[in-house]
């Protein structure tokens, strides 16, 4: 199960705090989500990044009404366009697209996803992969608040809720 709580953060200043706990970057990546139109729970996207040439299927069920306990399953496959066309012609209908830069730390058992989103600003999503909700939530807590991270700075719309809302007008970042 992986969990996880998404922060709206300043970018270069919770950098140099995560920097600061110890944790280790593990990889830079520039990511395009193409998301397509299935009903919550359920996300359904094709990954590709940009900078190392990876394309990864996912799909998530969401378990939580905060958007932060998650069923994942993802697979790389070979090619983004092709997988894109397998999608469309099995029904599918392509929704919406989130770019983001991304830099993903390490600290123990907990990943640090630091994104610069397109159109949306800065976010910071902490991570523990568990079975264990309750722990890992504790997990995630304990090092949200060394970076000086509180409840009010959570945000618990997914990047696709927030990107139809700018284009709307509604729910405003």
């Amino acid at each position: 199960m992986e969990i996880e709580v998404k922060f709206k953060v300043l970018f270069d200043e919770i950098k140099e705090k995560i920097e600061g706990l110890g944790a280790e970057l593990v990889r830079e990546e520039i990511q395009e989500d193409l998301y397509f139109a299935v009903p919550l729970p359920n996300l359904l996207r094709i990954r590709r990044i940009a900078n190392t040439g990876e394309v990864i299927l996912g799909y998530k069920e969401i378990k939580d009404e905060r958007n932060e306990e998650f069923d994942e399953i993802e697979v790389k496959v070979e090619d983004f366009e092709k997988t894109r066309e397998i999608l469309k012609r099995l029904g599918f209908k392509e929704d919406i697209w989130v770019k983001k830069h991304r830099y993903v730390y390490r600290l123990g058992n907990v990943t640090f996803e630091l994104s610069r989103v397109e159109g949306l600003g800065d976010f910071l999503d902490i991570e523990v992969i568990s079975e264990d909700v309750e722990k890992a939530k504790r997990e995630i807590w304990e090092v949200a608040k060394k970076l000086g991270l509180k409840e009010e700075d959570v945000e618990p719309r997914l990047y696709q809720e927030l990107i139809k809302g700018s284009k709307d007008g509604k729910n405003k970042i």
